[in-house]
């Protein structure tokens, strides 16, 4: 293999193909990148045999089409310290030299052969379309509220995907707090006989977030019983399926609740904010006391002291409901809606799930604090 490509192009397919390279594994070749050059381009790709990715540089001169192993951490250090807008790579059995016009660097070469193929999205089939920018805003709404500790949960530690009829949803939940949203979508291929759920482990969610890149861009999704494939245009991310049962989270929604208010978005997590400053690790909690006219947000810190922070509620004359959040729960997904000049807030008591509600398509809930 021999080609010279643009540095600044290269660096960025390597540090989007280098998030899924096998972070420890008994197969040095997982450790490494393949890169293949064929006709104009060059096809970068990584797996950790439950993640994979297939990633197409364009623009690529290819003087002689072969393959290579690469080390990813190698060559992002190289190409963040030169200064060379091009570099030329050319790989023999054994090496594969990188040169610049300052000089060379020699990498060992692993035999390519070695190197598990990541699978491709075939022509057929069933899979569902969405634009590459609603498909980013349903994973910025969701994937913060999975499980991020080290869990035998497996279940909740993913994001629950499926294609009910022309709609995509999503819904992710640590069991403390639950997330979940839709969004129209054109389908493929032959419907299927009940809605199907498909859990996406959360670094396959991360990678595929870093290949949206143009909003208008078309993101074509196969779901499959084991497996996902996600297509963009330069990418192709391939993933197992996170084994386990997801909660049945259509049971945990609550079908009616007592108290609705509007509530400003960048408003309220300002104030909660505010409040939230006086918690520490042992005190992670803000109390609400809704009433006609205003809210009263309140936090103590044995250590750190107390804040009492005020927000008017324009149009609010129910009831007074006192109710406690850990902030980083709110705030969390307040910061997930930010554009939303508004959602909506539903609920019961102190004891009883809150909902947050943002049009048709949006519903985060969350447990109160006790005591």
């Amino acid at each position: 293999m021999k080609i010279t490509c643009s540095r600044d192009s290269l660096l960025a397919a390597c540090q989007i193909v280098g998030a899924a390279v096998a972070p420890r594994t008994t197969r040095p070749v997982l450790a490494n990148l393949k890169a293949v050059a064929h006709d104009d381009a060059l096809t970068l790709m990584a797996t950790d045999m439950e993640v994979g990715i297939r990633y197409e540089l364009r623009g690529v001169k290819v003087a002689r089409a072969g393959a290579a192993i690469i080390p990813p951490g190698r060559l992002v250090s190289i190409l963040r310290e030169t200064a060379d807008d091009e570099i030329s790579l050319d790989a023999t059995a054994d090496t594969t030299t990188i040169r610049l016009t300052t000089g060379r660097y020699e990498l060992p070469n692993l035999p390519p052969d070695e190197f598990p193929d990541v699978s491709t999205f075939e022509p057929g089939g069933r899979y569902h379309e969405l634009t590459a920018g609603v498909l980013r805003t349903l994973l910025k709404r969701t994937a913060f509220a999975a499980e991020k500790k080290e869990s035998t949960r497996w279940a909740v530690t993913g994001v629950l995907w499926e294609a009910d009829g022309m709609v995509a949803r999503l819904v992710a939940t640590d069991t403390k707090r639950l997330a979940m949203t839709e969004a129209p979508a054109e389908v493929h291929g032959e419907p299927e006989a009940k809605t199907a759920s498909h859990l996406i482990p959360s670094k396959a969610i991360t990678l595929l977030e870093r290949n949206l890149t143009d909003d208008g861009e078309v993101i074509r999704i196969a779901l499959k019983p084991n497996e996902a494939l996600f297509q963009t245009e330069r990418a192709l991310i391939h993933t197992k399926l996170v084994e386990g049962r997801f909660p049945p989270y259509r049971d945990i929604i609550p079908k009616k609740l007592a108290v609705k208010l509007p509530i400003s978005v960048p408003e309220f997590l300002a104030r909660v904010r505010q409040a939230a400053i006086m918690t520490d690790d042992e005190s992670k909690r803000v109390d609400f006391r809704f009433e006609p006219g205003q809210v009263t947000l309140t936090a103590r810190g044995p250590e750190t002291g107390s804040s009492e922070v005020v927000m008017p509620l324009v149009g609010y004359d129910g009831p007074e409901v006192d109710i406690a959040f850990d902030p980083a729960y709110l705030t969390e997904m307040l910061r997930a809606i930010d554009g939303e000049p508004t959602a909506v807030l539903e609920m019961t008591d102190g004891q009883k799930p809150a909902v947050f509600r943002v049009g048709e398509n949006y519903l985060y809930l969350v447990m109160p604090l006790s005591g």
